[in-house]
């Protein structure tokens, strides 16, 4: 069972920044994709970036270019790098993985991933 456990969550004010870490129980060097999901209040979660073994990142639209995934494979840790925050970006952020080592088509369906952490939240204000 691999564990994944999200820091770095708070209120920032509108274009501000903020990284979030998922620190995971088991080497992020042996899973085959990593991403982050958000789930507002009343909406569906939905996938914000994933990477891939490889280091392929995929971002959805409506965080490209302010938004970076990244992996530090020496900690076992997973960063969501947040520039130019709108309010429209607060919500709960998850941590997702999967160490099946098989190829999934679309890195930000929720349907990828078998671990999820608990979750950060994150409040931008205007």
């Amino acid at each position: 069972q691999v564990r994944l456990v999200e820091s770095g969550g708070g209120s920032v004010q509108a274009g501000g920044s903020l990284r979030l870490s998922c620190a995971a129980s088991e080497y992020t060097a042996s899973s085959n994709i990593m991403g982050w999901f958000r789930q507002a209040p009343g909406k569906e979660r939905e996938g914000v970036a994933g990477v891939r073994s490889d280091e392929s990142a995929t971002y959805a639209d409506s965080v490209k270019g302010r938004f970076t995934i990244s992996k530090d494979n020496a900690k076992n840790t997973l960063y969501l790098q947040m520039n130019s925050l709108k309010p429209k970006d607060t919500a709960m952020y998850y941590c997702a993985a999967n160490y099946d080592g098989r190829w999934y088509p679309n890195p930000l369906s929720r349907t990828t991933y078998n671990y999820w952490g608990q979750g950060a939240q994150v409040t931008v204000s205007s």
